[in-house]
C-alpha cells in the first residue's frame, strides 16, 4: 500500500508540475504587457512609470528566471497578484471558491441520484421499450452543452413560470437550476456506467439465489445488485470531478452567480494572467487529489485490487482492472 501511494503521489506532482508549466508556456506567450494594462486605468501614466511597474512585477526578466521563481513560489502557496486589483491571487481563488464548490457538489450529488435511479428502473422495468428509451437517454444528456441545458432551465423554470431566480444567489433557490444544468452529464455518465455494469450482476448467481426467496425486481436491484455494481462508477464519479468544476465556473457566468466563474471571466477579460494561472492551478489540485482519494478507496472497498496487486501478471489491477469490469456484458 505504501509503494501505491507513493506512486499515485509521484503522479500528482507531476501533473501539478504539467499543468503549471502548460499555463505558463500558454499564457505569458501572449502578446500582452501586463504592466500596461494594469497602468491603462490610471490617467497621466508615463512610459516610465510602465517601466517602472514592470520591473517591479518582475516582468523585464528572462523568461526562464521568471518561470523559475513562479514555480518556486507556488510551491510555496504564493500565486502571485492580481493585475487588476493587486490582491493576492490566492485570496481571491480562496474568497471565490466556496460559492463554485456549492454548485459543483449539488450538481455531482443530484448527478448521482439521478444516474442512480435511471439505473435501477432501466434494469427492475419488464418493458424492453422503457429499457431502450432509459438506456437511450445518456448519449442524450452527454451530447447537450451545459450552458445550453442552462439557458432551456432559464427560459421555461425562470422566465415562463417564474419558478426559480433567473439570477444572483437567492438562497437554496438559486441553487437549484445551476445545479441541474451541470447535473445532466454526470447523470448520464454514471446512468449508463452503472446500467451496464448491473446488467452484468443480473447474471450472478447470489441474484438466483436472491430470486428464489421471492424478492422482486426492484428488491433485487437495489439491495443485491446495485451495491455490487456501484464500485465502476467510483471511478466515473471521481474523473467527472474537474469537469464539474469546469462546468460550474460556466454555469455561475450564465446565472451570474459569483464566484470562481465571475472572477475568471473578469481575469480573461482583463488578460490578468495570475489569476487565470491560479484557476488552472486549482483545477488540477482538485482533480489530483480527487482521484487520489478515489484511488486509495478503491483499495478499501475491492479487495480484488489489492490481490491483483499481489499477483503480477494475473490480471489487471487499479482503475484498468475497475474499467475491465466496467465494460462487461
Amino acid at each position: 500500500m505504501a509503494r501505491f501511494l507513493a506512486g499515485r503521489v509521484l503522479q500528482g506532482v507531476f501533473v501539478l508540475w504539467a499543468a503549471y508549466t502548460l499555463s505558463f508556456t500558454v499564457l505569458y506567450a501572449l502578446p500582452s504587457d501586463p504592466a500596461a494594462i494594469a497602468a491603462g486605468t490610471t490617467s497621466g501614466v508615463t512610459e516610465e512609470q510602465v517601466d517602472q511597474l514592470r520591473h517591479e512585477m518582475g516582468l523585464d526578466r528572462p523568461l526562464t528566471e521568471r518561470y523559475l521563481t513562479g514555480l518556486g513560489d507556488a510551491l510555496h502557496g504564493d500565486l502571485g497578484r492580481s493585475v487588476q486589483s493587486g490582491e493576492p491571487v490566492r485570496s481571491l481563488i480562496g474568497d471565490a471558491l466556496p460559492p463554485t464548490l456549492a454548485v459543483a457538489g449539488a450538481g455531482l450529488a443530484l448527478g448521482a441520484l439521478l444516474g442512480t435511479g435511471l439505473a435501477v428502473l432501466a434494469n427492475a422495468t419488464g418493458s424492453r421499450r422503457l429499457r431502450r428509451t432509459l438506456l437511450g437517454l445518456p448519449p442524450l444528456g452527454v451530447a447537450i452543452p451545459p450552458f445550453v441545458v442552462g439557458l432551456l432551465l432559464l427560459q421555461w423554470l425562470s422566465f415562463t413560470w417564474n419558478v426559480f431566480p433567473a439570477i444572483g444567489e437567492g438562497g437554496w433557490r438559486g441553487l437549484v437550476l445551476p445545479a441541474a444544468t451541470i447535473a445532466v452529464q454526470p447523470a448520464a455518465l454514471i446512468g449508463q456506467v452503472l446500467a451496464r455494469s448491473m446488467a452484468d450482476e443480473l447474471g450472478k448467481d447470489y441474484v438466483d439465489v436472491a430470486r428464489a426467496k421471492g424478492a422482486g425486481p426492484l428488491r433485487v436491484n437495489v439491495r443485491h445488485v446495485l451495491r455490487n455494481a456501484a464500485l465502476p462508477t467510483l471511478t466515473i464519479a471521481g474523473l467527472l470531478v474537474g469537469g464539474l468544476l469546469t462546468g460550474a465556473i460556466v454555469v455561475e457566468v450564465v446565472f451570474s452567480r459569483n464566484g470562481l466563474g465571475q472572477i475568471t471571466q473578469g481575469a480573461v477579460s482583463a488578460e490578468d494572467l495570475p489569476v487565470v494561472q491560479g484557476v488552472v492551478l486549482l483545477g488540477a489540485l482538485v482533480f489530483v487529489t480527487v482521484n487520489l482519494a478515489v484511488d486509495l478507496l478503491y483499495q478499501v472497498l475491492d479487495p480484488r485490487l489489492a490481490a491483483a496487486r499481489r499477483a503480477p501478471g494475473r490480471g489487471p489491477s487499479g482503475r484498468l482492472a475497475l474499467f475491465t469490469f466496467a465494460g462487461r456484458g
